[in-house]
């Protein structure tokens, strides 16, 4: 709903409020108030009132996925020492990078001086796995390696950036420009909530053990959508969101008194200026408050079996990990979030890359694989969608000076892996084909924005549907230039 149109309908809607003499108004928030203990009390099925939902022609056709995990590898991780393997490596380590590969790209400050760009092959194990014999290293991820015939590589993803903040806000809002709403945000706004309680789109964020980038809330930010589509961040500990439980002194009955208090206020303006993100406010209260009464029990995962924390690793204890934030994202999708965002930092590795790589796989390689695993067991494999992936990738030529077994890697957009499995995914599958350097794309090239626009797709919406009209423009996630729905890969 453009804003013209916001206008019409809260003009309608506070005259009908004025002529009900506030009584529909205020029966609608005895309901909300007093209902909201025994509501938040509530698991979430197949019965449970969607407060929130959607826009009205949204799906545009039957879903194939009901909600989205990202596990987003934010800072870069290597697709050369992951999966991105070609046997000649081997025989091209050590060797200059030819100028007809490099054909004149683009390079980042970290490299753009440099005289010399020797290749590196990757310094691990590589064994083909699965029934297709997928090529993936044994050494860091052997728990993904086992999940092969269940999820599809896609090694022919792209971006125009080659800088940390400008890709990771591309991939996340098609745009490199900032203010623009995030994928989860464009979800809520499209889809809206399956669960009253909690909100449409969480973010997670856990710290690997290598260099990280800064990540900005606006990554997760609605943008110029109205404000209660953006992502709620949850962290670690006692208060998972900031500000949600009540202070020293103040119980349960004097902060339903304060919220009843500041609708009132904030109704009042509503009715007086018609402002749409007044109304937005006055349901982040309401949310805010039911809150109080699911985060604790989402985050209490002692009912949680020793086979569960067997499968996700002894990580998942502790709270603040990968894994934990895996384990509380399978308990999010559990109670009908939308869309859950789990980034995990760290993979900058622009030098000692061997040792640092290690280390964050050792984070997420069983974590990633264990949530596969526990969504088929469960019976949500086939209706959740599953990405794991970054920003961009990482340059077969050595950043600096390379030695025996030691040497980093610069950014690289024009070729780099994702992964996806899931509801409408292909089982087994590998897309796209690069050069023997894993630099160029030979096959199938997928940009970041193609593969929003089949996420988008999996959930019942057409890409070029889902607008908002801002500045004159029909905005949209994919942007104008001819993103497309990646269909070989879905089933």
């Amino acid at each position: 709903m453009n804003p013209i149109q916001q206008h019409i309908h809260n003009v309608s809607r506070r005259y009908l409020l004025t002529r009900g003499a506030g009584m529909l108004g205020a029966a609608g928030l005895a309901t909300l108030l007093n209902n909201d203990s025994a509501r938040a009390g509530q698991p979430f099925g197949p019965t449970a009132q969607r407060q929130n939902p959607g826009l009205p022609d949204v799906p545009h056709y039957a879903p194939k996925a009901k909600r989205v995990i990202y596990l987003f590898f934010s800072g870069g991780p290597s697709h050369i020492d992951m999966f991105d393997y070609h046997p000649k490596m081997r025989d091209l380590h050590g060797q200059e990078l030819p100028d007809s590969v490099r054909q004149g790209q683009r390079l980042t400050g970290m490299t753009s001086g440099q005289k010399s760009f020797p290749c590196v092959a990757p310094m691990f194990k590589f064994e083909r796995f699965g029934k297709h014999g997928t090529w993936v290293n044994a050494d860091i991820l052997p728990h993904i390696s086992g999940i092969v015939d269940d999820i599809t590589i896609v090694k022919s993803m792209h971006t125009e950036a080659i800088n940390h903040d400008p890709a990771i806000t591309y991939i996340n809002t098609g745009t490199q420009q900032l203010g623009k709403p995030s994928m989860g945000a464009w979800l809520s706004y499209g889809l809206g909530s399956e669960n009253d309680n909690l909100p449409a789109y969480v973010v997670m964020i856990s710290k690997g053990r290598g260099q990280s980038q800064a990540l900005y809330s606006r990554l997760w930010d609605a943008g110029f959508l109205p404000s209660k589509h953006q992502g709620v961040k949850m962290r670690s500990g006692a208060s998972p969101v900031l500000y949600l439980t009540n202070p020293p002194g103040v119980d349960r009955s004097t902060r339903d008194r304060q919220l009843k208090a500041l609708k009132q206020l904030n109704g009042e303006q509503f009715e007086q200026f018609g402002d749409p993100e007044t109304q937005a406010r006055i349901e982040q209260y309401e949310m805010s408050a039911r809150m109080q009464m699911t985060v604790p029990d989402l985050f209490d995962v002692s009912d949680e079996s020793d086979a569960t924390f067997e499968l996700y690793g002894e990580a998942a204890r502790k709270p603040g990990t990968f894994a934990r934030n895996v384990l509380l994202g399978r308990r999010m999708l559990e109670r009908g979030v939308r869309y859950i965002q789990l980034f995990h930092r760290g993979w900058d590795q622009h030098g000692s890359l061997p040792g640092n790589i290690r280390n964050q796989c050792k984070d997420i390689d069983q974590p990633a694989a264990a949530l596969i695993k526990d969504l088929k067991q469960r019976g949500m494999f086939d209706d959740t969608l599953v990405i794991c992936g970054g920003e961009f990738g990482r340059t077969i030529y050595s950043q600096g000076k390379l030695t025996a077994n030691n040497h980093g890697r610069d950014h690289h957009g024009r070729a780099f892996t994702t992964w996806l499995a899931g509801a409408g995914i292909k089982r087994g599958f590998e897309y796209g084909k690069t050069d023997d350097w894993a630099y160029n794309i030979l096959e199938n090239r997928v940009h970041i924005n193609d593969l929003n626009a089949t996420v988008l797709h999996n959930l019942g919406i057409d890409h070029e549907r889902l607008t908002y009209k801002f500045q004159g423009l029909d905005q949209r996630l994919t942007g104008v230039e001819g993103a497309h729905v990646v269909n070989d890969i879905l089933v």
